[in-house]
């Protein structure tokens, strides 16, 4: 079931370690069939060297089992509320990699100091609250996708354009159109939180980027007005004209 899903899987979640961004097995990665209403998601505790893809766990968006010989990912309930608010997203990432999970633990959202950041986050990378004793101790990893999701809600945040949250005292996720996407921008979170906590140890009294830099950098590269890279027009790759 789902065995080209398994291997995109399989191999995102061997991209972290490979990328640097997990330690042990401090991490996960799941892509979705939005068709199928099913998801694959890394199983529990197991470790990166020891992982194929025959080992990922099929779960569908209600929480429950469908197949794998293991138990899924403890965060599971995480990507499950995350997958149900958001149609857009396709695969999602957990980790604990240090500079991300040294601002979550420091309770601070990223600001966006430059173009690096800007270019694929839309303004600060933003930590949401610490989950109450009673989200805790009833429901902790569901109440964690409850509350990434209220904050997004409420705030009126598109979570492509944001594709990334800090949970205080806890780490990042980060999500993408599919498994692929949600590492690439795990790994581009890591080298931003770098990034802004030596801008910040460099120069104490920094202040974000102008806005008007922000959104040139951002909209060049999304939008229908973009013009970074190349796109294929038939059998010939042609540069986008600025526009």
């Amino acid at each position: 079931m789902l065995e080209e899903l398994k291997k995109e899987v399989y191999q995102a979640n061997m991209d972290l370690p490979h990328y640097g961004l997990v330690t042990f097995t401090w991490g996960n990665v799941s892509g979705i069939d939005r068709e199928k209403g099913l998801f694959v998601i890394k199983p529990s505790g197991i470790d990166y060297e020891n992982l194929s893809p025959e080992d990922m766990v099929v779960m569908d968006l209600e929480g429950n089992k469908i197949e794998g010989n293991y138990q899924p990912s403890s965060d599971t309930a995480t990507h499950v509320e995350l997958y149900k608010a958001f149609s857009e997203i396709g695969g999602i990432v957990h980790t604990h990699s240090s500079y991300a999970t040294s601002w979550a633990q420091a309770g601070r959202s990223i600001p966006c100091y430059g173009t690096t950041h800007a270019d694929y986050i839309y303004g600060e990378v933003p930590c949401v609250r610490c989950l109450t004793k009673e989200e805790i101790d009833c429901g902790y990893e569901e109440n964690t996708g409850h509350l990434i999701v209220d904050f997004f809600q409420e705030m009126e945040k598109d979570v492509m354009a944001v594709p990334a949250v800090l949970c205080k005292n806890h780490g990042p996720f980060t999500w993408g159109k599919d498994s692929k996407e949600a590492v690439h921008h795990a790994v581009v979170l890591e080298e931003v939180a770098k990034m802004a906590y030596r801008a910040e140890s460099l120069n104490p009294h920094i202040q974000p980027a102008p806005e008007e830099l922000q959104q040139k950098h951002y909209y060049r590269k999304h939008g229908t007005k973009a013009y970074y890279g190349q796109k294929e027009i038939g059998s010939v790759n042609l540069l986008v004209e600025k526009l």
